[in-house]
């Protein structure tokens, strides 16, 4: 359903998308996961013929896709990280102008934005002006603007940027049921919780760049660490310490400030024995936790760098 080969786009001497390759079956769900200035929201743009592209070819039902390709892009839906609502209109209204860039019938639109919401749980807030609702109200009205329409494929943009818990997890079973539903949907978003929840195959991107693809658990097993284990641990002696990283299943350690952490690999029991390691050396414990691995830490182990949010390019 989409193509994209080589693509790359420039501002100046930087290289937003840098040769990227993507290839979205029907029906799919595809998210591009990596820190904000890493060209996502790029990508998401020039793949739509919203921008021009400097080089590589991008073909989308089989058509190339350019700035005129007005029969592709009505069965597109759009959904930028920014609020993209008129001040002046009514969350109804709002809708039903987007609606009206791609159906010009009067009677069909209508019903499409009484349908879609009420499949956003926007009803009770149909009257009201952009001004008069909280941020996570206003991402769901951002989101109807751009399906009310019924698109065949989906592009979302950070669609859960700064909302709270509560509206974020409404979103993304909003999404995950118009994938069930059989949309195509593309998604972007730097947060970790938000992809690993959405799911779908991953394209892991930095500086325009996409340095590995996959399912969650693909990319995960990628880097090797099935277990992180933080231990309050006291007065630990480099001895001790040596012996741990000797152990077999343990990959690195780190302790600073009466903090154990360790990561290990995909071994049973790896926590029991590390706590009976400990004890046999009598050292002091107090609160104990482990997790596996998010995609966080697979971003770190490749990239070898913290994970820091920047400015969007």
């Amino acid at each position: 359903m989409i193509k994209a080969e080589n693509i790359i786009k420039r501002y100046g001497k930087i290289n937003a998308v840098d040769h990227f390759s993507i290839q979205v079956n029907k029906g799919e769900m595809v998210g591009l996961f990596g820190p904000n200035g890493s060209g996502k929201t790029t990508t998401l743009q020039v793949l739509q013929a919203l921008i021009s592209k400097n080089k590589g070819e991008i073909e989308i039902f089989g058509k190339p896709m350019t700035s005129l390709s007005y029969e592709t892009k009505r069965k597109i839906g759009y959904v930028p990280e920014e609020i993209c609502l008129f001040g002046d209109l009514s969350v109804y209204e709002n809708i039903d102008y987007f609606c009206s860039l791609y159906i010009k019938d009067k009677k069909k639109r209508e019903e499409l934005v009484e349908e879609v919401i009420k499949d956003m749980g926007i009803f009770d807030f149909w009257k009201f002006y952009p001004y008069q609702l909280n941020q996570g109200l206003l991402r769901k009205v951002n989101m109807a603007c751009g399906i009310a329409h019924k698109p065949e494929i989906l592009f979302l943009d950070e669609p859960m940027e700064g909302v709270d818990i509560q509206s974020s997890r409404a979103l993304i079973d909003r999404i995950i049921r118009f994938h069930q539903d059989g949309m195509t949907i593309i998604y972007a978003t730097h947060n970790a919780e938000e992809v690993e929840a959405l799911s779908g195959r991953i394209y892991m991107m930095d500086k325009g760049k996409c340095l590995v693809s996959g399912t969650e658990k693909e990319l995960k097993e990628m880097i090797g660490i099935q277990e992180k284990i933080s231990i309050e641990a006291y007065h630990i002696s480099e001895q001790v310490l040596e012996e741990l990283r000797r152990l077999p299943h343990v990959c690195d350690i780190n302790y600073h400030g009466n903090q154990l952490t360790l990561k290990s690999q995909n071994r049973k029991h790896n926590l029991l024995n590390i706590l009976n390691f400990l004890q046999e050396y009598e050292v002091s414990m107090g609160s104990v936790y482990s997790e596996r691995p998010t995609l966080n830490d697979v971003f770190l182990e490749i990239t070898g760098k913290e994970y820091e949010r920047r400015e969007g390019i």
